[in-house]
């Protein structure tokens, strides 16, 4: 009977996880199409910032209420919706996407189908789990948002390369279709269970959350970990780009900017994973801390070495995007463990409002040191760009020193 029901949790770990990256194929598709779509509609890179950052300003908006209801109602339903508006966003950005306002627009609305999906997704499992192995599972699914990211980049643009820009987010249209017909069928809703959430009135209360010192660490941590992460991601295929044109070496063998960005964005899969067993093993806070020292310290040097031997620069971009996230999975794990059984969903909200509140920040604030620093053609500016990601992470260690001694954790 135990065996059968670990196979079921795994099943659902399988499932979710999968539903995830197909309900992500429009994620990365703009950052992916930065050099297509900037030129085309005559962005500055201020304006490319806007439109990738707002896509994470419609999950932070959306995020503390359809999170914190999943305490009071099965996430399940949430989950359906927002793959729908998934589908909806996607394809209006394909036919009818034409420049800066409504470009923004539809991602502002694809942002909100993430918000009701992925974080959504994780109290979705959490709550057809038992407590035993938990943060096991939490950790792999949190590591396939970088495989669904990764993926995006890739099939954005393989598609916009064989059909167009527009293709590529048709392709993301039908992922969240695929995503939602998957969990209809093979998710069964889940019972009401009595006494077991806050009172109406009380769901919206993030007082209790915020005096949980423990799971308020974890998550300021994470803001400053995707503060990073975003930054990077969003603008790593248009790096790209530029060190192509310092490196000819590396256009001439074969490799396309996306295919390169993939590759590095797909390793983060078995870094979270492995960066959450070495947290369980020798202690969360401190290797969290020693992740985010690393990622940092390869960000204030990054941008300024992209004519380096390309060998060396490609390792480091291997190593940077694994340490940026080893600490993923741990720090979200950290956030789920220690939260209220009750109050985990609005924890959960909290977590992710600031995480992608800092998302939001981090796209423009790189866009604009670009445009300050000379635009996208001056390794200077990138070097500036990257560095500025790297003195936001370093803020983690703090974070977490200062509110988890108080915590006693």
């Amino acid at each position: 009977m135990v065996r059968e029901q670990e196979l079921r949790g795994w099943r659902l770990v399988a499932l979710l996880c999968l539903t995830q990256v197909l309900g992500m194929l429009s994620n990365a598709a703009f950052p992916a199409l930065i050099p297509v779509l900037q030129p085309l509609w005559g962005l500055n890179n201020t304006e490319a910032g806007w439109v990738s950052g707002v896509y994470y300003a419609g999950y932070t908006a959306a995020v503390p209420v359809l999170v914190t209801l999943t305490d009071r109602e099965d996430a399940r339903s949430i989950y359906l919706l927002s793959c729908l508006l998934g589908v909806v966003s996607a394809l209006g950005f394909a036919f009818f996407a034409e420049g800066l306002w409504s470009a923004m627009a539809f991602r502002f609305f694809g942002g909100i189908s993430l918000a009701g999906t992925y974080m959504v997704g994780l109290k979705l499992l959490s709550d057809r789990l038992p407590e035993e192995g938990r943060a096991r599972s939490v950790a792999i699914y949190t590591a396939h948002f970088g495989i669904g990211a990764s993926l995006s980049v890739f099939a954005a643009g393989e598609t916009a390369a064989l059909a167009g820009w527009s293709a590529a987010f048709v392709v993301g249209a039908a992922g969240s279709l695929v995503s939602l017909l998957l969990v209809a069928v093979f998710v069964r809703p889940l019972p009401r269970r009595a006494g077991a959430a806050p009172p109406p009135g009380a769901v919206f209360d993030f007082r209790p959350v915020l005096r949980n010192r423990t799971a308020l660490a974890y998550t300021l941590g994470y803001a400053a970990h995707i503060w990073e992460l975003f930054g990077f991601r969003t603008w790593l295929v248009a790096f790209l780009v530029f060190v192509f044109a310092q490196q000819p070496a590396l256009a001439a063998g074969g490799w396309s900017p996306t295919q390169v960005a993939t590759l590095v964005l797909l390793l983060g899969l078995p870094a979270s994973i492995l960066g959450n067993e070495v947290a369980s093993a020798f202690g969360r806070r401190r290797v969290i801390s020693l992740f985010m020292l690393g990622s940092g310290s390869i960000a204030l040097v990054l941008g300024f070495i992209a004519g380096a031997p390309l060998w060396l620069l490609m390792a480091i971009l291997v190593v940077y995007g694994c340490l940026i996230m080893a600490d993923s999975g741990a720090l979200t794990a950290g956030a789920v463990i220690a939260a209220m059984p009750e109050r985990r969903g609005a924890t959960m909200a909290l977590h992710a409002l600031l995480g992608f509140g800092a998302g939001f920040l981090s796209p423009l604030a790189f866009g604009v040191v670009l445009d300050l620093g000379g635009g996208v053609q001056q390794g200077q500016a990138w070097g500036f760009a990257f560095a500025l990601l790297g003195l936001g992470v370093f803020t983690g260690p703090l974070i977490l020193a200062l509110l988890a001694r108080r915590a006693g954790a």
